[in-house]
């Protein structure tokens, strides 16, 4: 699969919208979502705030990056729309990722003017916290999906997939669903802290604790599920379209859904580290982008056989297979 300039820059956004989404998560880790107050776009009423705390320091870092992040979609479109033909799908995903960024904007200027952030513990907070996940996902599938059609990835054909499809949509409405469990399980234990893993447990099972609290618990039991949902559906693809691509990102979901289950089982263990759960969640996006790609390098009109007369994990044809 050989990278053009432009595949490579699509490829530069996806890097550093993950930058952008783990440094929003240490926001809400650090409690800091209020540090540029009730305002937006503006700081505490300032386009750059001077002699700054260190909480206006973290969110106004992170609203910056984000209208960095915002400007790089924005160039991506613009340069799809020029350098590749109409019917291109990179230039529909680099589309939809404008979209789904400008959403993601919106939607943390909500959060921030109703103060759904640092200490709220409402359960609006909750919903949005949860939509503004879904979202976030939405907007890394469309990216990874602009990247990899413009490096050479073939068209996806939905119709007449069977199994495969049946499957593959099961592993990405589970990782949805898996993630917001996620989100809500980290604020729970940002805003209701234990102070040792059977404190934690007890706080869990208690009818008395508040709702973020007891949804805790179902975190990591989804986690288990939806993990080896992941795994089975990484095994039919690698079986059912045996290409080079298709075997190595299936063995790339399968690797970080079990990477992600141990880090997964340590935070449980170390009580939610600021720096463990940070970790937590690029993984869980790692792993979203790998199925993402599972699912588009499955589902492609051009998915070859392992086996096909000519076909190279490199995307070039070889001498058995050229005219």
């Amino acid at each position: 699969m050989r990278l053009s300039r432009f595949s490579a820059f699509a490829w530069g956004v996806v890097v550093f919208n993950l930058g952008v989404i783990v440094w929003g998560a240490y926001v809400r880790a650090s409690l800091s979502g209020d540090g540029c107050g009730s305002s937006w776009p503006l700081c505490n009423g300032e386009v750059v705030p001077l002699g700054a705390g260190a909480k206006t320091i973290v969110e106004f870092t992170h609203r910056a990056t984000s209208g960095v992040a915002l400007v790089l979609v924005v160039a991506l479109v613009v340069w799809a729309l020029r350098a590749l033909p109409k019917r291109h799908p990179a230039r529909g995903a680099a589309v939809m990722s404008l979209g789904f960024i400008v959403v993601e904007a919106l939607i943390g200027a909500l959060l921030v003017r109703y103060q759904f952030v640092a200490g709220n513990p409402s359960a609006s907070r909750a919903v949005w916290m949860a939509v503004h996940l879904v979202n976030t996902f939405l907007l890394l599938a469309s990216l990874a999906l602009t990247a990899w059609w413009a490096s050479g990835g073939g068209a996806v054909r939905l119709r007449r997939q069977g199994t495969l499809g049946l499957v593959v949509a099961g592993a990405l409405a589970g990782t949805l669903v898996l993630a917001v469990s996620g989100a809500v399980a980290a604020l729970g234990d940002t805003l209701f802290p234990a102070g040792s893993l059977a404190e934690g447990l007890r706080q869990d099972l208690s009818p008395a604790a508040h709702a973020l609290v007891r949804l805790r618990l179902m975190h990591p039991l989804l986690a288990l599920v939806v993990g080896g949902l992941v795994l089975y559906a990484a095994s039919y693809a690698n079986r059912a379209r045996a290409g080079a691509w298709v075997g190595r990102i299936s063995g790339a979901a399968a690797a970080l859904v079990l990477l992600q289950l141990l880090v997964g089982a340590f935070n449980v263990a170390l009580l939610a580290p600021v720096a463990l759960q940070l970790t937590h969640l690029l993984l869980a996006d790692l792993m979203w982008i790998a199925l993402v790609l599972l699912a588009a390098s499955s589902l492609s009109e051009e998915a070859p056989a392992a086996d096909a007369p000519g076909f190279e994990p490199s995307g070039v044809p070889s001498a058995a297979g050229s005219s």
